[in-house]
């Protein structure tokens, strides 16, 4: 027998069937044709087997019959609802192209601003996977309207007041413009994928008509764009791969600002010694060395997650691991600007200490930093102004940290290294090396007059240099208890085990908060 309400029933699944057929055969087609999956199947394969739960499935617009029977049904293009990434509650909202290519209608609107409450609400981490411009239609929609607006956008206090709140991940599956592109950036984590995805302000017809230059989308957002100019971290090789690395990027950060990160059990040894560190640093002070080396010897064994790699600049930032407590580590590469600090490794620096400020991650500062960038591109492009940011940011940090001084520290990008008004863990390799100014650069500017006078000034030069050489010992240093301790290489990562055990248990004294305000993009 049948129930009561079978004709409703019925209609509901005859909803249901529709709405999971997106824009259609056709459109999905295409869709599929340019190497691109549906919004479904990027929700599928993103979250735990079996455990989405759509809101507001049944959204979109619908057109009816003179006796109210429903005769056509086009989905809301906005997927989204509740699910779990490796166990953990999540909200997703995925952008579908093949509606209205991901613009937005008086459906997606409601159900964007909805999910972005729900992830606030409920303190669980959002994750937006964006495909299309997610703005308020194009100019051909007007005529539908049938009058104009005043720009806003829809609900995006709660797009501000989320990033201090709970873990923000996007993904770019697509080309992604306007408001699309501003909520990819809108959070903590973002990534494109490579010759698939592009992000820009306004795309190419808009660009023709607006600054008469003819460009295609990937000369204009593609990802060595949008990538090395730092607007998106990360770049994937494949829509999979951007999905995992969402996946991963979560696994290092806590439900919401109110909470600590998680300790992952790990099978790698705590009081591990890694005796090849005492031979990475070349004597040859300019000689470069590979920083990888130094964090994949130090952190848990495959625990290192970088963020923001294939921008142009020295700060390596990353999420790792010691003993399985998750950290955010900072590094310098000494092959990009000899490690030097640019401005807009400046800028990723302070996004990356926001990110360890707002989800209580301790910090270990790996440092070899011979001071800012110099030269007219680095004074054209405001560097002390973004690097003194910088430093405020290192200073303003509450987390607790921890400073090795591998080799060089110097001038003011040098003292961002901790905040030196708090006493904390801080250790020296055999091969630091600091100052105000590396000897062989001020000693020219020191001694100019004796040098211009002497007869021989190389071989003046080469004498002073021989004095200094004594001076600028690191053991001299440690005499006067200027840095706290110098320690064998190979004692490195026994040593920031312990600091990080120490680390939680201080942070687990003091109920866990989000900070004042969120970072800012």
């Amino acid at each position: 027998m049948g129930s009561v309400w079978e004709p409703e029933l019925t209609e509901l699944a005859r909803r249901k069937e529709l709405a999971a057929q997106m824009g259609g055969e056709e459109r999905v087609a295409r869709q599929r044709a340019t190497g691109r999956g549906t919004v479904r199947e990027r929700i599928d394969a993103l979250l735990d087997a079996g455990s989405f739960a759509e809101v507001g499935g049944l959204a979109g617009q619908a057109s009816y019959d003179d006796h109210g029977d429903l005769i056509e049904f086009t989905p809301a293009n906005l997927v989204g609802g509740r699910g779990r990434i490796d166990g953990q509650r999540v909200v997703v909202a995925g952008d579908d192209f093949t509606v209205r290519g991901g613009a937005a209608d008086a459906a997606i609107v409601e159900k964007q601003v909805y999910l972005e409450r729900i992830a606030h609400q409920e303190r669980i981490p959002l994750v937006r996977l964006i495909d299309g411009t997610g703005g308020g239609g194009s100019v051909k929609s007007l005529e539908d309207f049938g009058r104009t607006y005043v720009p806003w956008n829809p609900g995006w206090e709660h797009v501000v007041t989320n990033l201090g709140a709970v873990p923000v991940a996007t993904a770019a599956l697509g080309p992604v413009a306007g408001l699309g592109a501003a909520r990819l950036v809108s959070s903590h984590f973002s990534v494109m994928v490579r010759e698939l995805s592009q992000v820009f302000v306004a795309g190419p017809p808009v660009v023709e008509a607006g600054m008469g230059q003819q460009v295609d989308k990937e000369t204009l957002g593609g990802w060595q764009v949008s990538v090395g100019s730092g607007a998106v971290d990360n770049v994937a090789d494949s829509e999979a791969d951007a999905l995992a690395q969402v996946r991963r990027f979560l696994s290092y950060l806590p439900a919401n600002a109110w909470t600590l990160p998680r300790h992952v059990p790990t099978t790698d040894p705590a009081d591990r010694r890694e005796t090849a560190l005492r031979d990475l640093v070349p004597r040859e002070r300019r000689r470069p060395y590979d920083v990888w080396t130094l964090l994949t010897a130090i952190c848990d064994t495959d625990s290192v997650f970088e963020i923001g790699g294939e921008a142009p600049v020295a700060v390596v930032c990353a999420l790792a691991r010691l003993d399985g407590f998750p950290v955010a580590v900072i590094a310098h590469d000494p092959m990009v600007y000899g490690g030097g600090l640019s401005a807009q490794g400046s800028e990723k620096l302070i996004r990356f200490i926001e990110l360890a400020e707002t989800f209580h991650l301790p910090v270990l500062h790996l440092v070899d930093q011979p001071g800012f960038v110099i030269g007219t591109e680095s004074e054209q492009a405001g560097t002390i102004r973004k690097g003194s940011r910088a430093l405020a940011a290192v200073y303003q940090a509450s987390v607790p940290w921890a400073s090795v001084l591998i080799r060089r520290v110097f001038g003011v990008a040098g003292a961002a290294h901790r905040n030196a008004s708090r006493p904390g863990f801080r250790v020296a390799w055999p091969s630091g090396d600091w100052g105000s100014l590396p000897i062989e650069g001020g000693l020219e500017v020191a001694f100019k007059r004796m040098l211009g006078d002497a007869e021989n000034p190389e071989q003046l030069k080469a004498q002073i240099l021989e004095r200094l050489e004594a001076v600028r010992s690191p053991f001299r240093t440690a005499e006067s208890f200027l840095v706290e301790d110098i320690i064998d290489p190979a004692d490195t990562r026994p040593q920031l085990c312990e600091w990080v055990r120490g680390a939680y248990e201080l942070l687990a004294t003091t109920p866990p908060q989000p900070p004042a305000f969120g970072p800012r993009p």
